[in-house]
């Protein structure tokens, strides 16, 4: 099954919720029901290929032919096989990715992978500083701007403005090298494990979402954020794009994955629907 027919029964699913919204209120005001052209449709993955950003340690995507071309019948064919780690490109980490007894790939319900987004925008900091945690106070500086606490059930995306830097390996992650010794030379922004316990304490969100290679900064050595998020059944998404075509609030996000069973994290197709 293609990514494009993984999204279709999502995209359904949010149309009717909303078109089930939407009817109640046209029902006093005469209005229309609401269709998918309502909708901007706004890509957040990178596609994979031979540039796609991993994990210095990870094995990276492959893709080998098995057939191209007019077969002896008449009929044109084309079939490859591909190879990937888990964890590269625009992806999910399930919470078994860093907590015992955390959740599967399989196991996540797709409630948990779709809802309504928020953006919290750090470029103008983060690109200042490769190193840029994340803190509880940006979190708190969105919900001053927007004089409400982050809703429950969001998923919140952080915008650190690094996607455009991909796939510049150097730019993006602050190495092109690859193997154990590449990982002292990582830098890139990510959120603090202040602002992950705040999160997980203060707010009830499904999901978190970010736009450089890890949730962790770069030069995490013990990756907190992961492990305080994720044992709690939060997911993570990583190396999103987009995020700065994305308002703040008002819009819907369906992040789904590659159904591996037993997985800890997934390749992923994730979008943004803005009425």
């Amino acid at each position: 099954m293609t990514f494009k027919h993984q999204i279709i029964p999502a995209i359904l699913l949010i149309i009717i919720c909303s078109c089930e919204s939407r009817t109640d209120q046209s029902k006093s005001s005469g209005k229309s029901q609401a269709s998918l052209s309502d909708y901007s449709i706004i890509d957040l993955s990178h596609d994979y290929s031979k540039e796609t950003i991993y994990w210095v340690t990870a094995q990276t995507f492959e893709l080998d032919t098995v057939f191209a071309g007019q077969t002896d019948n008449g009929f044109y064919y084309t079939a490859n096989n591909f190879s990937t780690a888990e964890h590269g490109g625009t992806h999910i980490d399930a919470p078994i990715h860093f907590a015992e007894g955390g959740l599967t790939v399989d196991q996540l319900k797709l409630s948990s992978l779709i809802g309504k987004g928020i953006k919290i925008n750090v470029s103008e900091k983060a690109l200042k500083d490769r190193d840029y945690l994340i803190s509880k106070e940006d979190l708190m500086q969105w919900e001053s701007v927007h004089q409400k606490q982050i809703p429950d059930g969001s998923i919140v995306l952080l915008e650190t403005g690094y996607s455009k830097f991909y796939p510049d390996a150097v730019n993006y992650m602050g190495t092109d090298q690859r193997g154990p010794d590449a990982i002292s030379l990582l830098h890139f922004p990510g959120l603090s494990k202040e602002a992950a316990q705040w999160l997980v304490d203060k707010r009830r969100i499904k999901a978190i979402g970010i736009d450089t290679p890890s949730i962790d900064y770069g030069q995490s050595t013990l990756f907190k954020s992961h492990v305080i998020l994720m044992s709690h059944n939060i997911p993570a998404f990583e190396n999103l794009t987009n995020l700065n075509q994305l308002p703040t609030e008002g819009f819907e996000i369906l992040a789904l994955p590659m159904k591996i069973k037993g997985g800890s994290g997934a390749p992923l197709r994730a979008i943004a629907l803005i009425p």
